[in-house]
C-alpha cells in the first residue's frame, strides 16, 4: 500500500461483520501506526441490532440517521435521532469502559460508535440535543458549524474528544491547517479520525442528479512522511496520525459533514493545536466578516 493510501478508507473498505466501518476497536483489524482512537459505523435495517462486548475502551454512541435504543449492561436508553447529519444534533450516549452494548432501531438507520482505549471509567451519560453546545466557527467562506457533545467542556471522559462539523457548500473548514502531534507547551498529541458524509445542497434544483463530493488534505509537519489529498463521499474515512491537516473542502453545490474522533497518550485531555505558520494569519482575516447565513443547519 502506498504511504498516502494507508490513511484513506473509501466506503466499504474498512467493513467487518455487521459494521460498514470498523477501525481501531479492540476487535478491528489492526492499522499499523494507529493506537489511540477507533470508530465503528453500522447501517441497521428495521428491528435489527448490533452488539459490542465489554472492553477496556470508552465509547460514544452517535445516531447519524434515525433513532436508536442502546442497551448497556441490561438497561435500555432511548436516543432521539435525526433524519440526517445535516438536521442538527442528536442525543448521544457515553458508556464508560468495560460495558457491553447493544444498539437497535425500530425504524432502521445509521449509527456511529466513537471509541478509545481507556484505563479510567466515567459514569454512563446521555448528552441530550438540548445540552449539546453548537458553535458557529470562522466567518465568510471559512464558516462552519460544530457540535461539541464529546469535548472536555461538555462530557467527562478519560481519553477521547469527539465532535462533528458541518460545512456549507463551497466553504472550507479545518482551516487554517493545523496539527496536534506533539506534547509541548500549547499543543497536545492526538490521533484524529475524519468520517465523512456529503449531500447535494438544498439550493440545487429539485430532482437534480448529482455526485456529492468533498476533499480532505493532510501533509507533513516534520520528517515523518504523509501526503494525502483525498476525494471524499458519504462513508469515507481519513485517518490523521500526525502532520498538518486541513482544509476539509465542501465542493460548490455539496454540503460536507465530518465526525471527528481524537485521542492520544498525553497526560491531559485537551485539544491544543499549532497552526501552520504559513497560513495561521488567516484566522485574523475573519474579524469583521459575517458568519455564512446558511448556518446553522437544522435550525
Amino acid at each position: 500500500m502506498q504511504e498516502s493510501q494507508q490513511w484513506v478508507y473509501p466506503a466499504g473498505s474498512a467493513a467487518q461483520g455487521p459494521w460498514q466501518i470498523s477501525l481501531g476497536a479492540a476487535d478491528s483489524v489492526p492499522v499499523a501506526g494507529w493506537a489511540h482512537t477507533g470508530l465503528k459505523v453500522a447501517e441497521l435495517g428495521p428491528g435489527s441490532t448490533v452488539s459490542l462486548p465489554a472492553e477496556s475502551e470508552e465509547r460514544l454512541v452517535i445516531p447519524l440517521s434515525g433513532s436508536f435504543t442502546v442497551t448497556a449492561d441490561g438497561t435500555e436508553y432511548a436516543l432521539r435521532g435525526r433524519n440526517s447529519v445535516f438536521d442538527g444534533p442528536a442525543d448521544v450516549l457515553y458508556s464508560g469502559t468495560d460495558t457491553a452494548l447493544a444498539v437497535s432501531s425500530r425504524e432502521g438507520g445509521r449509527v456511529a460508535v466513537a471509541l478509545a482505549p481507556a484505563s479510567s471509567s466515567y459514569p454512563l451519560r446521555i448528552v441530550k440535543v438540548e445540552e449539546t453546545p453548537v458553535e458557529l466557527r470562522g466567518a465568510g467562506i471559512c464558516s462552519r458549524q460544530v457540535h461539541n457533545f464529546g469535548t472536555p467542556a461538555a462530557l467527562e471522559a478519560d481519553r477521547f474528544i469527539v465532535c462533528e462539523v458541518l460545512t456549507p457548500a463551497g466553504n472550507w473548514s479545518s482551516y487554517p491547517p493545523h496539527k496536534h502531534d506533539e506534547e509541548k507547551d500549547g499543543e497536545t498529541r492526538l490521533e484524529e479520525i475524519y468520517y465523512f458524509e456529503t449531500r447535494i445542497s438544498p439550493q440545487a434544483p429539485a430532482g437534480q442528479a448529482a455526485d456529492p463530493v468533498g476533499y480532505a488534505r493532510v501533509y507533513a509537519s516534520d520528517g515523518r512522511p504523509i501526503d494525502v489529498t483525498a476525494e471524499v463521499r458519504t462513508g469515507d474515512v481519513v485517518l490523521v496520525p500526525y502532520g498538518w491537516h486541513g482544509p476539509a473542502m465542501a465542493a460548490p453545490g455539496y454540503d460536507l459533514y465530518y465526525l471527528n474522533v481524537m485521542a492520544g497518550p498525553g497526560p491531559v485531555r485537551s485539544w491544543l493545536i499549532s497552526d501552520d505558520p504559513q497560513h495561521g494569519w488567516i484566522r485574523g482575516s475573519w474579524e469583521g466578516q459575517a458568519v455564512d447565513p446558511r448556518l446553522p443547519f437544522g435550525s
